[in-house]
């Protein structure tokens, strides 16, 4: 970008630049100890070692077990796995055949619990939230009975950035007998990920959320959840996931989520601070824009908005003109042209569904840079209003 108009990165929810310390860890993976973890001979025992510190690394940080720990090549795959995983053995085991997940769940959830319903015979309960999108526990314990094979809700939402009350649901589940997933994904380097005080029985993350790599994620699994692996073949990860590990990215992972975690306190700190002041100029300078998600209970990084009667690609365009990278929503949908199910779940009109704004901040920002994005977004906003 020019001087004139600087590049300034607004999209940490969708993914976030690899930091140069993972990337450093990772480099000996790719030439030096290449060796595939599961031979028994020299080089494999070199990629056994990064392989067994990952691992150990990030069972520490979630206060589990380093054998209940599966590495993924995704936050989508650890999802399906979790979901399909568990509601199949479940099945198998005990008959109960419903699956529970709020109806804000990111894709990787919501079009999995559809496919164990079309596909599986499975029948789906969905969970009330309100206009901030959060789930009340009270509705949990209504959908729990015996025939519910797994109950799942998101940490913090990927679009508005509501924060759900993950230890409530967790107890309540772990008291019913049924196990309890949670996607993690935003959550990682912001929240705490400890799954004893969480409560849960699965729990997903994925490494390109919190400056890791790409095509790297977690699956954590308390010892004795029910599952049923996806991915048949060898006996990698405990028998849980077959397919040779792809090392490097499983160090740099566990490098960026241990820097993350160290660090989350003072940066959170930080992006709150950053947040506020972006929202509080947003709301005071741009006409027919209002916030979403939960004003309380909302993410550290995460400022979302639908500005009204308007459609948000109109104003992304602009932005990106302006050097400002920013979304509509998840990443994973934009592409789609639907409305957002988020905003419509908790009660968006129509007519606002496609005017989402989120604006996700990260470690490179600084408030002279949330000072241009105010005066872009209300220049860019009011000129469109203008006709």
């Amino acid at each position: 970008m020019t001087r004139s108009r600087p590049a300034i990165y607004l999209d940490h929810s969708a993914t976030t630049p690899l930091r140069d310390e993972a990337l450093a860890a990772m480099q000996p993976y790719f030439a030096e100890f290449y060796g595939n973890p599961s031979s028994i001979h020299w080089a494999g025992r070199r990629g056994r070692v990064g392989l067994d510190q990952a691992r150990r690394a990030v069972a520490e940080i979630l206060k589990a077990k380093p054998t209940e720990i599966v590495f993924t090549a995704s936050g989508t795959e650890s999802d399906n796995a979790a979901l399909r995983g568990i509601a199949l053995a479940r099945r198998r085991q005990t008959g109960a055949n419903r699956v529970v997940v709020s109806p804000t769940e990111h894709a990787a959830i919501q079009r999995t619990a559809e496919d164990l319903r079309d596909n599986y015979g499975f029948d789906l309960s969905l969970l009330p939230v309100d206009g901030e999108g959060l789930v009340n526990p009270a509705d949990v314990v209504a959908a729990l009975s015996e025939d519910v094979a797994v109950v799942s809700v998101l940490y913090a939402n990927n679009e508005v950035g509501t924060i759900q009350p993950i230890a409530e649901i967790g107890a309540l589940c772990r008291a019913a007998g049924v196990p309890f997933h949670t996607d993690g994904v935003q959550a990682a380097g912001k929240l705490s990920l400890d799954v004893t005080d969480l409560c849960v029985d699965a729990l997903s993350l994925s490494a390109h959320k919190f400056y890791g790599p790409k095509g790297a994620g977690v699956l954590y699994l308390r010892q004795g959840t029910p599952y049923q692996s996806l991915i048949t073949g060898g006996s990698q990860e405990g028998g849980r996931r077959a397919a040779t590990e792809n090392v490097p990215s499983i160090v740099g992972l566990a490098t960026a989520l241990a820097l993350a975690e160290s660090e989350r306190e003072s940066e959170m700190t930080r992006l709150r601070l950053l947040r506020d002041h972006l929202i509080g100029g947003i709301l005071e300078s741009v006409e027919g824009i209002r916030i979403t998600g939960s004003p309380v209970h909302r993410l550290p990084n995460h400022a979302s908005f639908v500005l009204e009667g308007l459609e948000a690609e109109g104003i992304l365009i602009g932005l990106d003109m302006a050097g400002i990278a920013a979304s509509s929503g998840s990443a994973c949908s934009n592409a789609s042209q639907r409305p957002s199910h988020v905003l419509e779940a908790m009660g968006v009109s129509p007519a606002d569904l496609y005017g989402g704004l989120r604006l996700t901040l990260g470690r490179s920002n600084t408030p002279e840079q949330m000072n241009f994005v105010v005066e872009q977004l209300a220049r860019i906003v009011a000129n469109i209003r203008r006709g």
